[in-house]
């Protein structure tokens, strides 16, 4: 997608501050963070949102999901994080090529609250 914002940052046409990088993924720190760390996880190849994963993502998906740990105590969340992965438009997602936000570090509050 050549107006993908994230197609731009995979192809370094659009620097970010890297926290890995391979030949399928990169994971990169949220410009708007939420939390003290607060990280990004990208297929190099546009997908749209989960929501259009098919089959023969599978590896990439399971890849994405590995790194997220291994990343995250990498980072110093050695206590625990949160992923999310935001779908669709009702999901609330911005960026329209699937990504994995890694959170931790603070006091994160509760996603739902329950009564």
């Amino acid at each position: 997608m050549s107006d993908c914002l994230f197609c731009k940052i995979a192809k370094g046409e659009i620097p970010c501050r890297k926290v890995y990088e391979d030949d399928d993924v990169l994971a990169f720190h949220d410009i708007n963070p939420v939390a003290p760390v607060h990280f990004l996880l990208i297929p190099k190849p546009h997908l749209t949102s989960l929501a259009e994963a098919e089959t023969h993502h599978a590896a990439m998906l399971g890849k994405l999901l590995l790194l997220a740990p291994k990343l995250a105590k990498e980072q110093g969340l050695s206590d625990g994080f949160r992923t999310v992965i935001n779908t669709g438009r009702g999901g609330g997602q911005e960026v329209f090529h699937l990504h994995v936000h890694v959170i931790g570090g603070g006091n994160i509050p509760p996603m739902v609250k329950r009564n």
